[in-house]
C-alpha cells in the first residue's frame, strides 16, 4: 500500500523527545506529508526522518514557574499562528506540551487529534487546587468541548481513560500504550559499566530513582526509604536529575545523616544506558492525586532492561494494575513505606526472587516496542480510508 497523497498532517509538541520522533517516523510511512512544530528535538535512538519538515517555536522553559508558563502562552500563540497560516490545509496530531495547547482546536478549523497522557486541569490537585476554584471549572468545561471536537482521543491507559472519561464518553477514547527508548535488552554487566566503576558502586545494591523532580514527583519518599534502611551499608539509594525540589531534598539528606542517599544530575545521553544498567531495583514515584492512569517512560525503560521496579502509586493507579498483571513490580502507597523497606530488603538479598522479577520485566517490554506508535497511526486511519 502506497503513501496517502491527499492529506498532510503536523504533529505538535513544544520538547520532542523520542516518543514524538516515533510518531513523527510512523506517520511519514502513511503520510505524504509530514510536518513537525516544536521548539526542540531531543534524539535518543530513533533518528528523525529527512523529509519530516521541523518549524521552530521558543523553547519549553523548565523553571521557574513564572517562565515556564510564559513559554506555554508564547508557544500557543506561535502554534496557533503556524496553524493558521503555513499548516492552514494540514491535520494536527498534539501531543503532550504545551499543556493547555490542545484547546485551540476550539478556535481552529482543523482536523485536530491528540495523545493525553496528563490529564488537566486533574494535574492541579497536587497543588491543593479544588474542583470548585475558577481555573479547574473554567478547563474542565474546555476540555469537555475540546474531546467533543477531537477527530481522535488517545490516552496511554484504561486507568487514564477512566480519568479522560470524565470529560467524554468512552467510546470517544482511543487507548494505546506508549513504548522505551530501548528497544531490547542491551543491560551492560557491572563489572564492565563505566558508571558503576566512575562512581565507585562496586558491591552495591542500587535503587535508583532517575527524572525530573518536581511538584509532582514526591522524591522524598526515596530520602524515608534511605532513612528506614541507614542501617543496611549494602544499599544504595541514587536519586538522579534535575529540578527545583533538589536543594530542599539534599537538606533532608544532610540533616537526616544519610551516606546511603546519594545526588548525581542527569546523565548524558551517552551515559544513560550505563547508569540505568547499574540499576539493580528501580523506583518510579507518582503522587496519589494525580497518578491514576500515568505511567512515566522510565517503566518501560527498566522493563526492557529487566530491571525489577518498585512503584509508589495510589492503590487505583495504573501502575499498581501493572505490577500486579506483570510481576515485574511491587506497588505501594505512601503509607506503606515500612512494608515498601521490608521489600526492597528482600529482594536485596533473593537472587531467585529478583531474577524471577527481571524475567517478568523483559517479558513485558515486548509488549512496549516501538511498533506501538505503528499501532497509533493505523488506529488514527482505521475505518478512514
Amino acid at each position: 500500500m502506497g503513501k496517502i497523497s491527499d492529506r498532510k498532517i503536523v504533529v505538535v509538541n513544544q520538547a520532542s523527545n523520542y516518543l514524538t520522533i516515533g510518531f513523527c517516523n510512523a506517520f511519514a510511512e502513511q503520510f505524504e506529508k509530514v510536518s513537525l512544530i516544536t521548539g526542540s528535538v531531543h534524539v535518543q535512538g530513533e533518528e528523525l526522518k529527512e523529509a519530516i519538515e521541523v518549524t521552530y517555536i521558543n523553547k519549553w522553559v523548565e523553571r521557574p514557574s513564572s517562565k515556564k508558563f510564559l513559554s506555554y502562552i508564547k508557544a500557543c500563540f506561535k502554534i496557533y499562528w503556524l496553524l493558521l497560516t503555513k499548516y492552514r490545509g494540514f491535520e494536527v496530531f498534539f501531543v503532550s506540551i504545551p499543556p493547555m495547547g490542545y484547546l485551540l482546536n476550539l478556535i481552529l478549523p482543523h482536523r485536530f487529534s491528540m495523545v493525553i497522557w496528563d490529564v488537566y486541569p486533574d494535574v492541579f490537585k497536587i497543588t491543593g487546587m479544588k474542583e470548585t476554584h475558577i481555573l479547574y471549572k473554567t478547563w474542565a468545561a474546555f476540555n469537555r468541548k475540546s474531546f467533543k471536537k477531537a477527530y481522535r482521543l488517545f490516552t496511554i491507559s484504561d486507568k487514564m481513560a477512566d480519568l479522560v472519561e470524565v470529560y467524554v464518553p468512552r467510546s470517544k477514547i482511543i487507548i494505546q500504550p506508549i513504548w522505551s527508548i530501548f528497544q531490547q535488552n542491551e543491560r551492560v554487566s557491572k563489572t564492565q559499566n563505566p558508571f558503576i566503576e566512575n562512581h565507585q558502586l562496586q558491591d552495591k545494591f542500587i535503587v535508583q530513582y532517575s527524572g525530573n523532580i518536581g511538584l509532582t514527583h514526591k522524591v522524598e519518599v526515596v530520602v524515608q526509604l534511605a532513612e528506614l534502611l541507614k542501617e543496611n551499608e549494602s544499599i544504595l539509594f541514587q536519586i538522579i536529575g534535575r529540578g527545583p525540589r533538589v536543594p530542599a531534598l539534599q537538606k533532608m539528606v544532610e540533616e537526616k545523616q544519610l551516606p546511603n542517599c546519594t545526588f548525581l544530575p542527569f546523565q548524558t545521553d551517552e551515559m544513560f544506558p550505563f547508569s540505568l544498567s547499574a540499576t539493580d531495583l528501580g523506583i518510579v514515584i507518582l503522587d496519589e492525586l494525580t497518578s491514576k492512569g500515568s505511567v512515566p517512560s522510565k517503566s518501560y525503560n527498566l522493563m526492557s532492561y529487566g530491571i525489577p521496579s518498585i512503584y509508589i502509586a495510589g492503590e487505583d493507579s495504573e501502575l499498581n494494575v501493572y505490577a500486579s498483571k506483570y510481576q515485574a513490580a511491587e506497588c505501594f502507597t505512601e503509607r506503606e513505606l515500612l512494608h515498601a523497606k521490608d521489600f526492597i530488603e528482600s529482594v536485596s538479598k533473593d537472587k531467585q526472587k529478583w531474577q524471577e522479577m527481571s524475567h517478568n520485566a523483559i517479558k513485558t517490554s515486548h509488549l512496549f516496542r516501538r511498533d506501538n506508535a505503528d499501532k497509533f497511526v493505523e488506529l488514527y486511519l482505521k475505518n478512514d480510508l
